[in-house]
């Protein structure tokens, strides 16, 4: 093996080979729920290193893991604890190739940052919708591998649907080109969209082509207490039916999960915490003026407490109180953290059902669980809750987490089912819910997904073990 690490060197340069020391930033999984163990870190700069790299792994028949901004919740860009694997860094690889302001497109490498094609298309007036509570770290090869939702789905939809076109380095190092930045293209099979949410198992992405958008005249976020989870969906149907396309975000946070940020983060102002058990973060994004904004917004809010689907609400005076509405938000995963170690679900269902959902789920968890705490927030406009269950004040969070999770995840799992929902609604399916797959996808489907892994990958050295047993 010192052969391909010597090879592996020649192509990449060794500073970029990375063997032995402390290399738990490739290692350990955000969640911390693994520490593998690499044959050795290889960080490329150009698609053309990458496919260098990938054959000489392949030639060796040495695994590849690859990895962006490893920030997955699912342990699925991490190795295994073998050390055989070579974990593929994609972090090198940050450059904006050609940005087009008349086709609306951008055309970037998979390294780069979020945060930093966000702000790259606003110096030319322009939006990159994907909006994410790690965007600050994670990396558009990873966003498309996992096809990454966030906050703003229900506008924009997941990267899959901002993504026109992609290039790609197959299991066997041969470049694929793709990166049109056409919306129509009719000519076979959509390629693209084998590669994009495989989160690595069928090929490297190294650079895309997205849509951009026009950056609208003004912003608005608003906060509403709501009485029940049924309210909720009520202010949903009527913020849908008021703002149209100019409603870009709908949050969900039940007052537990608000609790929490209030209790780790005191310097926060958490409005409404304890005055009702849900909150609701809106955003409205109009292309006319602030004050058409701010009417659209006063009118929603004023028709939702007189039919009693809000309680009280708020619109943010200027950027800087939204920002800190949106940073209550997005501090919950982090105050949990903070509470302990927990057993997270990324559900999505049908938004009709999502309230019998909550009621069946919860009283049964509790029923099962004296004292059990359940975290329940997410994207509520596109379906899609993060149902994480705490374990018990002042209990063993360590041994609650070993002794209980298979249980509850079979609970939440089987009820997400019995609703027509899906485990996994934006995380993917990494190597925590791989096992978890046959029991809620059918024969037919894990057959022909098989079969294109096979076709692709026939021997099975990109990222094995993550998505599908073989």
């Amino acid at each position: 093996m010192n052969d391909l690490i010597s090879q592996l060197q020649s192509l990449v340069g060794a500073a970029h080979v990375l063997v032995g020391g402390d290399l738990s930033a490739y290692e350990l999984d955000w969640r911390r729920r693994q520490h593998g163990k690499a044959f050795a870190v290889v960080r490329p700069a150009s698609t053309a290193e990458v496919a260098a790299v990938v054959r000489a792994c392949a030639a060796a028949g040495t695994p590849i893991v690859p990895q962006g901004g490893n920030t997955g919740m699912v342990v699925g860009s991490t190795p295994d604890t073998s050390g055989t694997q070579v974990v593929l860094s994609l972090q090198r690889m940050q450059a904006v190739r050609d940005l087009d302001s008349a086709n609306l497109t951008v055309t970037v490498e998979a390294g780069c940052v979020l945060q930093s094609l966000q702000e790259r298309a606003r110096e030319a007036g322009l939006l990159f919708p994907l909006s994410l509570a790690a965007e600050g770290s994670c990396t558009i090869g990873g966003n498309l591998a996992t096809n990454a939702g966030g906050t703003q789905v229900l506008r924009y939809g997941n990267t899959r649907d901002l993504c026109l076109g992609i290039e790609v380095v197959t299991p066997q190092g041969e470049t694929w080109e793709g990166l049109s930045g056409l919306r129509k293209d009719n000519t076979g099979y959509d390629l693209r969209d084998l590669f994009i949410g495989s989160e690595g198992t069928l090929g490297v992405i190294t650079a895309a082509t997205l849509k951009l958008y026009p950056l609208p005249a003004a912003t608005l976020t608003a906060w509403a207490a709501v009485p029940t989870m049924e309210a909720a969906v009520q202010l949903l149907t009527m913020a849908r039916r008021k703002l149209g396309a100019g409603l870009t975000g709908f949050e969900v946070m039940g007052q537990f999960a608000l609790s929490l940020v209030a209790r780790h983060y005191p310097q926060m102002r958490v409005p409404f915490v304890q005055d009702s058990p849900w909150c609701v973060l809106l955003e409205n994004a109009d292309h006319e003026s602030e004050e058409h904004a701010r009417a659209q917004f006063e009118s929603l809010l004023e028709a939702a407490l007189e039919a009693g689907c809000a309680t009280d609400a708020v619109v943010a005076e200027n950027i800087a109180q939204a920002r800190q509405l949106w940073h209550v938000r997005e501090s919950i995963p982090l105050a949990q953290a903070e509470e302990g170690l927990n057993i997270k679900h990324d559900i999505s269902l049908p938004i009709s059902s999502i309230p019998a959902f909550c009621a069946e789920t919860d009283a049964r968890l509790v029923r099962e669980i004296p004292g059990v705490r359940l975290v329940n927030f997410g994207h509520l406009g596109d379906g899609n809750l993060h149902y994480n269950v705490q374990a018990p004040e002042g209990g063993d969070a360590v041994a609650f987490l070993r002794e209980r999770e298979h249980a509850v995840n079979d609970l939440v799992h089987r009820q997400v089912a019995r609703f027509k929902g899906s485990i996994s609604a934006e995380h993917g399916v990494g190597s925590l819910k791989v096992d978890s797959l046959p029991t809620y996808k059918s024969a037919v489907a894990l057959s022909m997904m098989r079969a294109v892994k096979r076709a692709l990958d026939p021997a099975n050295l990109m990222n094995p073990g993550k998505v599908l047993r073989l």
